[in-house]
């Protein structure tokens, strides 16, 4: 726990270096300060049956005078005032924080951006704040993207490994949507492929597409890899990843992202 304090102390070092405020960043820190920024949770179920098997966990700002202010433009907004590493850990210790009351042992997966890996304690953060959370460690799946991965493979495959030992899940999320370089697959301590919308919105009517997605789930299948599938809307999507050998499928077709007494309420219906 103390390695953990000392990390945070580093990190509040770091942020005192970034840019002269402007208003916008100036109330991006009061509303981290006054806890004001959200976590919504976007249920995950499984092909199998359709239970809840977990939640990916997405921030969110409610912003007096711009209103909504989704994920993307919060860390962009962070990034411009050197605050991406702050935010993060913020996410995730309310996000672990409240999934730690759940009352049935579900996944939760939380995104890592490229800031979150380049940090030199970022395995150490994590599993200091699963610890303070007092989460099953087995029970978190960490998100990177390609461009988490575009800076230094090495580093980020090293800081994931020692995350992995800990039990902690790794998926590359958004796969299909870049360059899909299988190098990855091989230097990546990954359990999961996190399928982009844009492979799954053809495969009902293309079927070139559907031929695409079953290569890839036969590949995930021979690398031991579990299949997410993203940006589920209808039941003929559903139906087509399930039947084509997926194991869990996210979207607006089960729900969209929903507060954390909304979720608790799903849990218990």
């Amino acid at each position: 726990m103390q390695a953990h304090k000392k990390a945070l102390e580093r990190r509040s070092r770091t942020d005192r270096r970034r840019p002269p405020p402007t208003p916008m960043i100036d109330e991006l820190c009061v509303a981290l300060e006054r806890g004001e920024i959200e976590i919504l949770f976007q249920p995950q179920f499984a092909c199998a049956d359709g239970a809840l098997v977990g939640a990916e966990a997405l921030a969110r700002w409610q912003h007096p005078q711009r209103g909504r202010i989704g994920g993307e433009a919060l860390f962009a907004l962070a990034a411009r005032a050197g605050m991406v590493e702050r935010l993060s850990h913020h996410i995730a210790g309310l996000a672990l924080g409240t999934a730690g009351n759940w009352p049935v042992p579900l996944r939760l997966s939380l995104n890592v951006t490229a800031a979150d890996v380049a940090a030199g304690d970022f395995a150490e953060v994590i599993a200091g704040a699963v610890a303070e959370a007092g989460f099953p460690p087995e029970h978190l799946t960490l998100e990177i993207t390609e461009q988490v991965l575009l800076a230094d493979l090495d580093r980020t495959a090293e800081r994931l490994h020692r995350l992995a030992e800990l039990g902690i899940r790794i998926a590359l999320d958004d796969f299909g949507a870049g360059f899909c370089n299988f190098r990855y697959l091989k230097r990546l301590p990954l359990h999961a492929l996190k399928l982009d919308r844009s492979m799954v919105d053809g495969i009902v009517d293309d079927p070139r597409d559907l031929e695409v997605l079953r290569g890839i789930v036969t590949m995930a299948k021979a690398l031991g890899l579990a299949i997410v599938a993203e940006g589920v809307e209808d039941e003929p999507h559903r139906a087509a990843v399930a039947h084509e050998g997926c194991d869990s499928w996210q979207g607006f077709l089960g729900s969209p992202p929903i507060s954390a007494a909304e979720f608790a309420k799903l849990i218990g219906s």
